[in-house]
């Protein structure tokens, strides 16, 4: 309704849950003590009088034409107090509305026969069915906005009460006043039908109304005003038919003060009109042509019309104020989200033109809104990045529906700082082409310095599962994995792979004579001196194990290796190391050399063993020199060839 909601009020006491029709047009925050103390009192006492004014002004109506059926109006006023009103008050509320109607039929008959008592039996019968079919809950109120409600409304109230009450009055009509059945049931469920439509739903509005403001008086005062002298105009003459502009004035007050002051000022025109008749029953002083029936038809249809009217525009009204209210949730649901989510959310167009943009953004990156909104996207990506960011959005658009992505963008200060981004398309709702971009971008620049200091932290614990502590060389496993790798590399390329095999000469004398920490520093001094030659960087110098230290050197032929470890030793020696028990007073190397290409059938292991046995052919030759394993190989060769070929000669002699 237009109404702020049903006024009556539903407190947990159960004795009190439902104040009646204390819907005032105050409400129930606003009324004084001794009000809520004889509240029910003043509610009964207000439905007698209602109902009584009600029966005694279509009683007297009625005096006037005898053959006119004014609509029942007070079985309409009394069926909206029980709607109102708990289950358990009805019983008062139909006691006070049966006496108020005997009541009105004394006062308008001068006495109360038996009829007058059938019929008022039969009046609150019709109002307690209606009653029990519509308001099957107690706490239920009536809600004539609503499209169920008023089709059982229009069934229960309007259709099936009237026409079993008529059932009923038909015969002691038929019986005492010897009327025809059909007239007598027309006359009757055809004015309390009319009746129920026009007046419950009026009544229930205005009870149900939160009158407005003083500050909504100043602004719609004029159009009670106007409607009043509508009103006026169409009684004081019958040349121009003024009254239907009562109906847009109707909409405007329903507009402007609510759907209780447009029923309230329906009621007053129609009341109006009617007394208006009353008092010029003469024809001859009438303004409307016409007999009693015509002036009792053209109010029943005015009231009609205009509940008629407004409850339809209440009920547009209500559903655009629905829609708004729940636009306005889902607008405050978004903007909780965007205003305290700590992600960006950013709206794109195709392009990458940014149309909406989070405030977490000016935390994010320090650029204020409007600057953000007036650069592309890519604009703040790092150089780097945008090849890969650009790749994504055209794959995302055309191919997928969503993706993340990790890069990073300039902040105000020209600082960068890694996100993370999760990108999906958003589609046109009827041809479901992409329409745009939905950007959730987090800042991860903490997660990717953990992820950089977690990979630091590993790479230097590989590191120390393959260098040697003492001399930080490569130790042995690094050794064998790097052998391993060269040699297949070797074998795939076809090119020579070299092999030093380097060892301190009577370094256990040296450690005998200056002890293990002078040794440590002898086996240091080795492995620098090899360092400041091997330089090439796809060399590598390791420690072998003990005293023992070799070098790798990838695409190196054996001249090439054997001019290395030369000058290898040479280095040591230009250290002079003193050793005093080397014949050569220093400390020397003995270095084993071998080049192999390496074949299929063929292994690592192989070489190793070749620069080995050099190694100690340089070993048993005097140490402090380099021993060749492939010279050797040539000697023994050519040594092997010259005894085959002696032997053979003599054979043949």
């Amino acid at each position: 309704m237009i109404s702020e909601g049903p006024s009556a009020a539903i407190e947990s006491d159960p004795g009190t849950h439902v104040r009646g029709i204390a819907a005032s047009p105050i409400g129930s925050s606003r009324r004084l003590p001794w009000q809520r103390r004889h509240g029910f009192f003043l509610h009964l006492a207000g439905c007698f009088v209602s109902v009584f004014l009600a029966a005694a002004f279509v009683d007297y109506f009625n005096q006037g034409w005898a053959e006119t059926n004014f609509i029942w109006l007070a079985n309409g006023l009394l069926l909206a107090y029980l709607l109102l009103a708990p289950h358990w008050r009805w019983a008062a509320y139909l006691c006070a509305g049966s006496v108020a109607q005997l009541s009105a039929g004394f006062l308008a008959h001068g006495n109360c026969d038996l009829l007058d008592a059938v019929c008022a039996a039969l009046n609150v019968s019709e109002v307690l069915m209606a009653a029990l079919l519509l308001r099957q809950r107690s706490a239920q109120l009536p809600r004539f906005t609503d499209r169920a409600y008023l089709v059982r409304f229009l069934g229960y109230a309007v259709l099936a009460a009237p026409a079993v009450t008529g059932l009923l009055f038909t015969f002691p009509m038929v019986a005492w006043r010897h009327s025809t059945p059909w007239h007598a049931f027309i006359g009757w469920a055809g004015v309390d039908a009319l009746g129920m439509a026009a007046v419950t739903p009026t009544v229930v509005a205005i009870f149900q109304a939160r009158f407005r403001s003083a500050k909504q008086w100043r602004k719609n005062w004029i159009y009670l005003a106007l409607l009043a002298v509508v009103t006026i105009a169409a009684l004081l003459q019958t040349s121009v038919p003024v009254l239907p502009l009562a109906f847009p004035l109707l909409i405007m007050i329903l507009l402007g003060l609510g759907l209780g002051w447009a029923a309230l000022a329906t009621l007053l025109v129609a009341a109006l009109r009617g007394w208006f008749a009353i008092r010029s029953r003469n024809p001859s002083t009438m303004p409307i042509p016409g007999d009693g029936t015509a002036i009792s038809l053209q109010l029943q249809a005015f009231v009609v019309a205009a509940m008629l009217m407004l409850y339809i525009v209440s009920v547009v009204l209500e559903k655009k104020r629905a829609t708004e209210l729940h636009l306005r949730k889902i607008a405050a649901q978004h903007n909780l989200v965007t205003e305290n989510s700590r992600d960006v959310i950013i709206l794109a167009d195709l392009e990458g033109r940014r149309t909406f943009i989070s405030p977490a953004a000016e935390i994010l990156t320090g650029w204020k809104l409007d600057q953000l909104l007036k650069q592309k996207s890519i604009d703040l990506v790092h150089p780097d990045d945008q090849a890969m960011v650009k790749a994504a959005r055209a794959e995302l658009v055309y191919k997928t529906e969503g993706s993340i992505l990790e890069y990073r963008i300039r902040k105000v200060n020209d600082e960068y700082i890694w996100v993370q981004a999760s990108l999906r398309v958003i589609r046109d709702a009827d041809s479901g082409q992409p329409s745009g971009l939905l950007n959730m971008v987090r800042d991860i620049t903490e997660r990717k310095q953990a992820e950089q200091q977690l990979q630091d932290a590993f790479h230097a614990m590989e590191m120390l599962a393959v260098m040697d502590g003492l001399t930080g060389l490569p130790n042995r496993r690094r050794f064998d994995q790097c052998l391993v790798s060269e040699w297949r590399r070797a074998l795939r390329d076809r090119r020579p792979l070299s092999l030093l095999v380097i060892d301190a000469d009577l370094f256990k004398s040296y450690n005998d004579n200056y002890g293990h920490l002078g040794g440590d520093s002898c086996l240091r001094q080795i492995a620098e001196a090899a360092q400041e030659v091997v330089t090439r960087p796809g060399d590598l110098v390791a420690r072998f194990g003990g005293e023992e230290f070799a070098v790798i050197l990838p695409s190196t032929g054996n001249m090439g290796a054997m001019q290395v470890a030369t000058e290898v030793c040479a280095a040591i020696r230009h250290r002079n190391l003193s050793h005093a028990a080397s014949p050569y007073g220093i400390m020397t190397i003995s270095v084993g050399c071998a080049t192999m290409v390496p074949k299929l059938g063929q292994h690592a292991e192989d070489l190793i063993q070749m620069a080995d046995e050099a190694l100690y052919k340089a070993k048993r030759t005097g140490r402090n020199h380099v021993s060749n394993a492939n010279a050797f190989d040539r000697i023994l060769n050519k040594s092997q060839t010259d005894t085959l070929s002696s032997t053979a000669n003599n054979q043949n002699r």
